[in-house]
């Protein structure tokens, strides 16, 4: 397995997927569901979670080819996408790009079903694990590199499930400063890997950058 690029592809996905930071918004939209109803949400929203990763991991680059966009024009495009969500992860401001208008959290009264939206989209697999997924895919050009993409998706998928499976425990013992704590290491972890990526992508376009 490459180590190396398990270990930037997990730092990536973690940071923009990670659990914890969604696990307020959950509870939030389960309060009033008892612990069974919450943990089979929690299957769900994981299930759900899975079945879009997959799909977007295997058919991502055939569709940004589609449009005649290139592997690297996308890399530099989708790295500013998450340093822009770094940023406000940095700056304690929501991710917008993860996030519902007005009009859409009007409906949340009539919806019966909040297990894929809005939990798993947009808020788990947003734009940002949307860009993430597409571009270390399009980089697992070898065995090593297949088996590190399939462990490190299946592990964040797991953590998620956990996470939200135990969510009731787990809200009571995450106080607020912990959660921004997490947040703002995350914040700092991604932007550093969305400026690698914009890098390389530019560097690929630009052949100037390398010298």
């Amino acid at each position: 397995m490459d180590w190396e690029f398990a270990t930037k592809f997990l730092g990536a996905l973690f940071a923009i997927m990670n659990p914890f930071l969604n696990l307020p918004i959950f509870l939030a939209l389960t309060n009033d569901k008892t612990v069974v109803q919450q943990r089979a949400m929690a299957i769900r929203v994981a299930i759900y979670s899975a079945i879009m990763c997959i799909a977007i991991s295997l058919a991502g680059a055939s569709i940004i080819a589609f449009f005649g966009v290139t592997v690297d024009a996308f890399r530099v495009a989708g790295g500013l996408v998450l340093l822009g969500i770094a940023f406000s992860m940095l700056h304690g401001r929501a991710i917008t790009s993860h996030e519902r208008g007005d009009h859409e959290k009007d409906d949340d009264e009539a919806q019966d079903e909040i297990a894929f939206y809005p939990m798993t989209f947009p808020m788990i697999v947003g734009p940002g694990t949307l860009v993430t997924l597409i571009i270390y895919a399009a980089q697992a050009t070898d065995p090593s590199r297949y088996i590190a993409f399939a462990a490190v998706l299946a592990a964040v998928l797991v953590v998620l499930l956990g996470v939200l499976y135990f969510a009731s425990s787990i809200g009571k013992l995450l106080s607020m400063k912990m959660r921004v704590v997490v947040t703002r290491l995350m914040g700092m972890l991604l932007a550093a890997i969305s400026i690698e990526m914009v890098f390389q992508g530019a560097k690929v376009m630009l052949p100037g950058l390398a010298g």
